[in-house]
């Protein structure tokens, strides 16, 4: 299993006060300071051949309009893996809680099968005293897979999902609600539509669902996720305060955290976005300890080469075949200086940037400006070279960095030769066995025109050149490294949508990774 655990620099403290300063930056640019400000993820349908696209977008909800259901997290489970996590889990989704119900968000707890331990207690009453209402589909005790919305779950629960080995056996130990879990004297207690009628009592319009198991109870309760929806409730899921029951031993036999990973993105594509505790409590996304992959967070914001297109699919190669977590970030379509979700770079581990002339919001900005300062890698492709020079047309509201090719990059972008060049692609003789260049096939041919990048910083070390194969022009380099501050930084100005067709070129943009991580790339691949 590789490791995520990489050498930063700075300390965990450091860093976390970094990311609760961008949070709070955030938090004081919403329109209304006593509403709820977050971001949610969505997938959206793209063409018709079933590819989906990842969107981020800010949203506000008032909080006397939300509530807060908790599905499940009893105090044991039948399966010895999912009671250490959601032990695990407890903590940081009371500090959730906690936030939420201070900001006046009505907090349901949903321990099935348990309502015998609360009963006669003033939250199961306030539960029970909440008047049934008439919906035109009725609120179920359990709502199983919509083969007419959803396509079939993604991952193989059919022997109950347990990834202890030999399996635990199946039963029902629980009998209450972990104690990690405040239950404060204004939350409420149900297992059944009573969460439904408590909030159409109250006036909410807004729910988050969180707990266990993503691909079971937080679709399938009548307070979860499915019903919630139906009902017209306006419902995100909190993505990292969720774990599905799935064995690894199973198909599609991917680790666990990762078989959670892809229930979630099928909730996002058929069923509602998500959201992270991170917006509310200023620390990163939460990650079990047992989930090592190395988290990648790519950004594809530009409007010349298909960075959409092409990005994307090269971090579903980072997923599938090397078993990364990964993010997609993208402008939005009706803002091309909006660049939703930036603040995932702080639970990320490596950053991919294909970016061109983007302004970006104070916030965005602070939490790219604040992964780099807290030491972590980045690898650059092609645009990124000018991804925040504007070229002074910055709007009045935005945060440009026109320096960032050269303080950041160690470039010194100008221009670039005619677009109906190609470039011829060579090592340096000092190159030698760099571990970016193992595996490719030198030199090959790039569709992407030569850009134009001398002089690089004297803390760059270029490791291929290019010249323009129709023409006598000077060689420039088309690959180097660089360290910003004690980020280590990887530059290419390759990266055409053929390029990504080149094993030459994709064989590159993985060694850039592994190399950026320190992580030595699986043998079989070099």
């Amino acid at each position: 299993m590789l490791s995520r655990r990489v050498p930063y620099i700075l300390s965990t403290a450091l860093k976390l006060a970094l990311f609760a300063g961008v949070i709070a930056t955030a938090s004081a640019m919403a329109d209304d300071a006593d509403m709820l400000s977050f971001t949610v993820r969505s997938r959206m349908p793209v063409g018709e051949d079933g590819a989906f696209r990842v969107a981020h977008e800010r949203t506000q909800w008032d909080p006397a309009k939300t509530a807060a259901v908790v599905c499940d997290m009893w105090d044991q489970h039948w399966c010895e893996g999912a009671t250490r996590r959601v032990a695990e889990m407890a903590q940081r989704m009371n500090e959730l809680l906690t936030h939420l119900r201070d900001h006046g968000v009505l907090i349901i707890h949903a321990p099935s099968d348990t309502m015998e331990f609360y009963e006669g207690t003033p939250q199961r009453e306030r539960a029970q005293a909440a008047p049934p209402v008439e919906t035109e589909i009725s609120v179920q005790h359990w709502m199983g897979l919509d083969p007419e919305r959803e396509a079939p779950l993604p991952i193989d629960d059919s022997d109950g999902g347990c990834d202890c080995e030999p399996q635990c056996e199946q039963g029902g130990p629980w009998s209450r609600q972990i104690e990690t879990i405040d239950i404060a004297e204004e939350d409420a207690v149900t297992d059944s539509a009573e969460a439904y009628y408590l909030m159409r009592e109250r006036g909410i319009e807004n729910v988050f669902v969180m707990g266990v198991h993503t691909n079971m109870c937080v679709l399938g309760r009548p307070f979860a996720i499915r019903q919630m929806v139906t009902q017209g409730q306006n419902t995100v899921l909190v993505r990292d305060m969720t774990d599905a029951m799935y064995n690894p031993r199973m198909e599609p036999y991917v680790p666990h955290a990762a078989g959670t990973d892809l229930v979630v993105a099928h909730i996002e594509k058929y069923w509602c976005p998500s959201t992270t505790s991170a917006h509310f409590i200023g620390q990163p996304a939460f990650r079990f300890d047992e989930d090592e992959r190395p988290h990648v967070a790519l950004i594809a914001s530009e409007d010349e080469y298909r960075a959409e297109d092409t990005l994307p699919e090269f971090a579903r190669k980072l997923r599938d075949d090397y078993d990364f977590k990964v993010s997609m970030l993208h402008a939005s379509p009706d803002d091309r200086h909006d660049v939703p979700g930036m603040e995932t770079l702080y639970g990320a581990d490596a950053a991919i940037l294909y970016a061109r002339r983007h302004a970006l919001k104070p916030d965005q900005m602070e939490a790219l400006r604040g992964y780099l300062a807290a030491g972590k890698p980045l690898i650059a492709l092609r645009t990124s070279s000018h991804a925040f020079d504007t070229r002074g047309e910055t709007p009045d509201d935005r945060v440009d960095w026109p320096e960032f090719d050269g303080e950041v990059l160690g470039g010194s972008y100008s221009g670039h030769h005619g677009s109906d060049t190609t470039t011829r692609v060579e090592a340096v003789p000092e190159a030698g066995d760099h571990s970016l260049l193992a595996g490719v096939e030198l030199p090959f041919d790039s569709a992407s025109w030569l850009y134009e990048a001398s002089p690089l910083a004297d803390s760059a070390t270029p490791l291929l050149m290019g010249e323009v194969r129709e023409r006598e022009e000077d060689p420039e380099p088309v690959l180097w490294t660089n360290t910003y501050k004690d980020s280590p930084i990887v530059y290419t100005s390759l990266g055409h949508p053929e390029d990504f067709e080149n094993d030459s070129f994709v064989q590159l943009l993985r060694n850039a990774v592994f190399h950026v991580l320190d992580k030595e790339p699986p043998r079989e691949d070099q």
